[in-house]
């Protein structure tokens, strides 16, 4: 089933309540942040632009972030905290200045809200870890994807680690014998 429901124009995505996404009870308890931090902490781990976009739910220009045009193999995680969100086999190209997804690593690693600021119904995808902004997702922009979405969302938000990178990070953490 879509995130959306029917549409995200017009009626309430399914599954949508208080803003946010919920199945049932069970998923109620696993959407809950479990990394939090006061605002200080956040502005001093953060550099400005990551706390506007993270923090404030803002948004880089488009074309000028890190990997709106990467193709390196990986995991993309949450800059705040860490936690896995994307991989490079469900990233494309869309050429809308920001990095694309069709779906995420796992449904459970991001949630959603109803966003309707700027006058516009959108959903917007948070890190279901750490409550911080990603981007927003859109559907039926007929880009062919097996989901028909694209996760449109700041580099700014995302680190990767490049698969080659996380395997040499393994090697090195195995115990010499």
């Amino acid at each position: 089933m879509s995130i959306f429901g029917n549409s995200i124009f017009g009626n309430k995505a399914a599954g949508i309540r208080g803003g946010t996404q919920h199945d049932s009870a069970q998923e109620d308890a696993a959407q809950e942040v479990t990394v939090q931090k006061s605002d200080a902490q956040w502005r001093e781990e953060l550099t400005p632009e990551e706390y506007q976009v993270l923090r404030q739910a803002g948004t880089e220009r488009p074309y000028t972030g890190e990997y709106w045009d990467t193709h390196t193999e990986g995991v993309y995680q949450c800059r705040a905290c860490g936690a896995e969100l994307f991989t490079s086999n469900e990233k494309f190209d869309s050429h809308c200045g920001w990095p694309s997804f069709w779906s995420p690593l796992a449904e459970g690693n991001v949630r959603y809200i109803h966003d309707r600021t700027l006058g516009m119904d959108r959903i917007e995808v948070r890190c279901a870890s750490c409550d911080s902004h990603l981007g927003h997702v859109f559907e039926g922009e007929g880009y062919g994807t097996p989901t028909d979405q694209r996760y449109c969302i700041n580099s700014v938000s995302l680190r990767l680690v490049a698969k080659d990178e996380a395997r040499n990070d393994a090697q090195e953490a195995k115990p010499q014998g």
